[in-house]
């Protein structure tokens, strides 16, 4: 699994962060998210899966 992010779509909401702290973080500077781990294992894979799907700009998609 991999995770990819548009950081023009995101809006800092923070929604990833909130569903997998582990795989997700936000910049100090303007809140756009990034993820800790590019390729999180399948421990996290349902709580990866649920930030995608709840971020309101649709910036996160995971391939894999």
């Amino acid at each position: 699994m991999k995770v990819l992010i548009d950081e023009d779509k995101c809006v800092g909401a923070g929604q990833c962060v909130l569903a997998a702290p582990d795989v997700f973080d936000q910049r100090d500077e303007d809140g756009v998210a990034f993820a800790l781990v590019e390729h999180p294992d399948e421990q996290l894979r349902a709580e990866t899966v649920e930030a995608a799907r709840v971020c309101p700009a649709a910036a996160i998609r995971i391939e894999g």
